[in-house]
């Protein structure tokens, strides 16, 4: 039976609430990024909801040489993600557990390792969000600068570590564990692949120590909207994680890495394509434009400042003044490129002053902002997912109890229409997300004889 096309939707988890002046909120907690009471009842919130996963992003530096900065937020104080999606693992039943790990300053090995664990521990929810790190202060803190390489490196190198990945998660066929007790044979050593990887970038022997999960593998997810990571996901990825402001750019996006995916060989409904959104949601307009003003009022200059700065690639632009325009020709950034381009975009096409800038991303970080009513925001996620732009969305909640109020106030509505699901109808991550289990690349080729 065909299954009926709804929207997924993941919960994109951030300790406070994604905008950046939440840790200030009356309801925030002050140890909100290391307090695991805290993410257990966001995580089992959403799924009492039926969301298709919770999400957790990563970066694996603090910016220390900015200590005003650093001081105003609470980016210094966070758990790291896959030691916290494990944790996680313990404390639900059903939904879909994703983390970022970054390809820069690990071995494939090792994250194969890692994954494979939390996917078989998790009864087949696991997801990794392969992200390149391309941030100096990152490099510094693994001994060198080995993984602040070109953007165009950093992404070739990212193609064979997935490969590389999910050759590892191969390792084992299905029906490899015999555990025949009377025979003495626990396994059956014709059914366990060494990869014999020879590439540019890593030499990697194989197998895995790890059996496959009831959904195969893990899903593997990337987060990257330039041509570079446009291609990438295109080859690899399962999920693609984006920032799309409007409903024409989404359709661009959707369209060109639906078609990649064709040309890889691969069919368009092998990937999901989710786009964050940041919803600030009222029982009326007024009321959702009170709740996010509360935080705009919140965003402290120096924060505001830090934070385009960082997203524009680490350009200073202390010398220019905030209610003055940004300065012309800014160096392109070998970090993240796409988010640089979405942010001068709208700087330009709206002609925004600094403070007006960092005021506009303070929530979003460049990603789709909606602040309004249930029906507004179901309107909004309904045009995007009917009209080509998406296939469900990132949720990113706005503050403390913005993740309460969007499954309270806009999934009675999106249910009322029929675009999300009542409750699971499977188990695992794929399950809930409609992509089927992958094809073993050892036996492949044997089964389409």
């Amino acid at each position: 039976m065909t299954r009926k096309r709804q929207i997924s939707l993941g919960a994109f988890l951030h300790p406070s609430g994604h905008h950046v002046a939440a840790w200030r909120h009356p309801d925030a907690e002050p140890d909100a990024g290391v307090n695991l009471a805290n993410y257990t009842r966001l995580a089992r919130l959403a799924e009492s909801a039926a969301f298709d996963l919770v999400f957790l992003a990563d970066t694996v530096a603090v910016p220390s040489e900015e200590p005003d900065y650093v001081s105003r937020t609470t980016r210094a104080t966070l758990f790291e993600p896959l030691t916290l999606i494990s944790a996680l693992a313990a404390v639900t039943e059903r939904i879909g557990l994703i983390a970022t790990v970054s390809t820069s300053f690990n071995a494939p090995y090792n994250l194969a390792r890692y994954f494979a664990s939390l996917d078989l521990l998790s009864g087949g929810r696991a997801g990794w969000n392969l992200v390149t790190s391309g941030s100096r202060l990152e490099g510094e803190n693994f001994n060198d600068l080995e993984g602040y390489v070109s953007h165009e490196e950093r992404y070739a190198r990212a193609a064979e570590y997935a490969d590389v990945v999910q050759g590892l998660w191969d390792s084992w066929e299905d029906g490899a564990i015999l555990d025949d007790r009377a025979s003495g044979r626990y396994l059956d050593a014709s059914k366990l692949h060494r990869l014999r990887h020879r590439g540019r970038y890593f030499n990697v022997e194989g197998p895995l120590g790890i059996p496959p999960s009831a959904q195969g593998r893990p899903v593997l997810v990337q987060a990257g909207s330039s041509p570079s990571g446009r291609d990438l996901a295109a080859k690899s990825a399962e999920a693609v994680f984006t920032a799309q402001r409007t409903l024409a750019d989404a359709q661009e996006f959707y369209g060109d890495v639906k078609e990649r995916t064709r040309r890889y060989g691969r069919s368009a409904d092998d990937i999901r394509i989710l786009p964050g959104v940041f919803p600030v949601v009222g029982r009326t307009e007024e009321e959702a434009r009170a709740k996010f003003q509360v935080l705009q009022d919140l965003v402290h200059p120096v924060v505001g400042l830090n934070y385009i700065q960082s997203h524009l690639g680490g350009v200073d632009l202390s010398g220019y003044p905030l209610d003055g325009p940004l300065p012309e020709n800014l160096p392109k950034t070998e970090g993240n490129r796409s988010r640089q381009e979405i942010l001068l975009d709208l700087a330009r096409k709206r002609n925004l002053t600094i403070r007006e800038l960092y005021l506009e991303i303070a929530g979003a970080r460049g990603h789709w902002q909606i602040v309004g009513t249930p029906v507004e925001v179901a309107d909004a996620l309904e045009s995007y997912f009917r009209e080509g732009g998406a296939d469900g969305f990132n949720i990113m909640p706005p503050h403390p109890t913005g993740l309460d109020d969007f499954i309270e106030l806009v999934l009675p509505e999106l249910r009322r229409r029929g675009l999300f699901r009542e409750g699971y109808e499977g188990d695992t991550l794929r399950d809930h997300l409609g992509l089927h289990k992958p094809a073993n690349r050892f036996v492949a080729p044997a089964a389409a004889e």
